[in-house]
């Protein structure tokens, strides 16, 4: 795993425990209630992590598939 990824995957973590963290924060504040803005944070913290993940964990399985595709196919 190369510094890229660790940057990517210890942001993507670092939104979700700080949409997770402000909406708990703005449910017990506000006596129940969770604001627009809260809400679109954490939409958006959501939207951002599973982006970081989705495409990583997608491209690496391509690429995995390509190479035993690859590696598999008689030589000529």
């Amino acid at each position: 795993m190369n510094s890229k990824d660790i940057i990517q995957y210890a942001s993507a973590i670092a939104m979700i425990v700080s949409g997770i963290t402000l909406a708990f924060l703005s449910f017990f504040k506000n006596d129940g209630d969770i604001s627009e803005g809260v809400l679109w944070y954490v939409a958006q913290a959501l939207t951002y992590a599973g982006g970081i993940f989705g495409v990583s964990i997608y491209f690496k399985t391509k690429l995995s598939d390509l190479e035993k595709r690859i590696n598999h196919h008689p030589k000529p």
